[in-house]
């Protein structure tokens, strides 16, 4: 794989300083279009041999091209707060918005190379990192994004040969790492399983560029023609085409009986039950949250339901139950131009809590399989395709230590009416009826049936739905509090189970 790499390829001064001229205009030309155009990101990462020109690539690039448009990201060791989160937290808040470009240094993949190479872990875990990997690039490229990984290389003779040509010289010693003498002594395995890593993970959309490093002017020509190619490719793309849709739509039940029509809406509580039950779950969960177990865990609580059926009462309900300082609770509207400029998920990858914190979602991702297919929002490509990378999403906040609960807040046809009226009737609840949630009452039919392809869908293991019987607001609010109470119990159960097992 990187045979081609090492055969010593050069450029004369002269071709170079004749080519780089016309290279830089066309360069900044696509740069400036990508940028008015606000239609793809371009996200390039570098990764291959210490010494191998990585850095001064880029910093060329940046002289070549206008830096306010270009976002250089290095992730080194990971900061407290980053460890307080999910692995891949801290790249997906650093993702360039569309028209823009990120550059990012020590990405997922030399997370993952590093790891492998010092005996972190073994290569079932390295293979999983990669299928990961796999996984968030054809996301991002789904999105509109344009990714361009780059290897730069050198033959372990040639790297060699740099050190001691830079160990030798007094004005230039300094640029030796301490990284550059450890890869020195580590690099048949880098070798090894760079090329398991670049040959799993290069894609049609996605693919690897490998440059040798050894001629600085073959190597900047190389990599400014690739990403030109790349910008280009960005600009010229008249929209994003999916590249393959996985999950069918879900065919209407013969029996025309849904998962819905199987919750028994008559549950009550009367007034006295239900003060009750409301202080007990309410008093449990204030003592689970401040568990010290919490100290290893984040709480995501998920609020979707019909209009009118009660999930402002249930979140006020269980925020009662808490210090302000424990919490944040989220409303997702219609997204922002900002959002809009991001993949779809990345507004909720940002809030996801760190260990020992709760956040409430009052509506969420869940939006692109509900609101934005049944609106016409998105495209059924689109919509479809979230199905799976949903599940993805949650099964790594599941992994990361993040208990996700899940509510679909549901009320028969005839309640929600009797509450928009209320709502309408009612001075100071006017604010919560408006013309939107008459004209999807409209669609009351599609949205149901979207509801039961959801739960269908993305009721897992790992993050279940949990479906509440909302005609009766007391009874919810207790469901829900209870729901929640378990989760966390449960979790903590099976924390201390692992714990007692690896301890023998």
């Amino acid at each position: 794989m990187f045979e081609s790499a090492e055969i010593g390829h050069v450029i004369d001064k002269e071709t170079y300083d004749n080519e780089v001229p016309a290279l830089r205009e066309a360069l900044l030309e696509a740069q400036y279009e990508l940028h008015q155009q606000k239609r793809s990101a371009v996200i390039v990462l570098i990764n291959g041999i210490e010494g191998a020109g990585k850095g001064e690539t880029v910093k060329l690039l940046n002289e070549w091209m206008d830096p306010r448009l270009i976002e250089v990201r290095t992730f080194d060791t990971q900061t407290d707060e980053e460890l307080a989160h999910p692995p891949a937290w801290r790249y997906w808040r650093q993702l360039p918005a569309k028209g823009r470009m990120g550059v990012f240094f020590g990405n997922w993949y030399s997370q993952m190379l590093q790891g492998r190479v010092h005996g972190q872990f073994k290569n079932a875990v390295l293979d999983q990192a990669i299928n990961g990997a796999e996984r968030l690039e054809k996301l991002l490229c789904n999105e509109g994004a344009v990714i361009l990984k780059f290897w730069f290389h050198l033959s372990k003779k040639q790297m060699k040969a740099r050190l001691k040509a830079l160990k030798d010289d007094p004005l230039h010693s300094w640029r030796i790492s301490p990284l550059d003498w450890q890869q020195s002594e580590t690099y048949d395995k880098v070798v090894h399983f760079g090329e398991r890593m670049i040959r799993r993970t290069s894609r049609d959309f996605a693919p690897w560029n490998i440059v040798e490093g050894v001629d600085p002017y073959y190597r900047s020509l190389t990599v400014g023609k690739i990403l030109l190619e790349g910008l280009q490719a960005a600009i010229n793309t008249p929209k994003v085409k999916p590249h393959s849709i996985t999950v069918p739509p879900l065919p209407d039940p013969i029996d025309g009986k849904s998962l819905l029509d199987c919750l028994d809406m008559t549950h009550r509580l009367d007034k006295d039950d239900y003060e009750e039950q409301l202080i007990t779950e309410q008093a449990r969960l204030s003592g689970l949250m401040r568990d010290k177990r919490m100290r290893r865990h984040a709480l995501v609580a998920v609020f979707e339901g019909n209009d009118a059926a009660g999930k402002g009462g249930s979140i006020r309900r269980v925020a009662a139950a808490l210090d302000p300082r424990q919490y944040s609770i989220v409303p997702i509207a219609a997204p922002s131009e900002d959002e809009r400029a991001q993949p779809y998920l990345w507004r909720f990858w940002r809030q996801i809590p760190a260990r020992g914190k709760f956040t409430i979602f009052d509506r969420s991702w869940y939006g692109r399989v509900l609101v934005e297919r049944i609106e016409g929002f998105c495209a059924q490509q689109d919509w479809l395709r979230a199905y799976g990378e949903i599940n993805d999403f949650e099964e790594q906040l599941h992994n990361a230590g993040v208990i996700v609960v899940k509510f679909w807040l549901a009320i028969d046809k005839d309640t929600q009416l009797e509450r928009f009226q209320a709502r309408e009737t009612i001075p100071f609840k006017r604010f919560k009826i408006t013309e939107e949630d008459w004209r999807n009452r409209e669609k009351w039919d599609e949205y149901r049936a979207a509801v039961c392809d959801m739960v269908d869908r993305t009721s897992t293991e790992v993050s279940p739905w949990t479906l509440v019987e909302a005609n009766d607001k007391r009874w919810a609010r207790v469901k829900v509090l209870r729901t929640l109470n378990d989760a966390l119990q449960a979790a903590f159960e099976k924390r201390d189970r692992h714990d007692k097992k690896h301890k023998k």
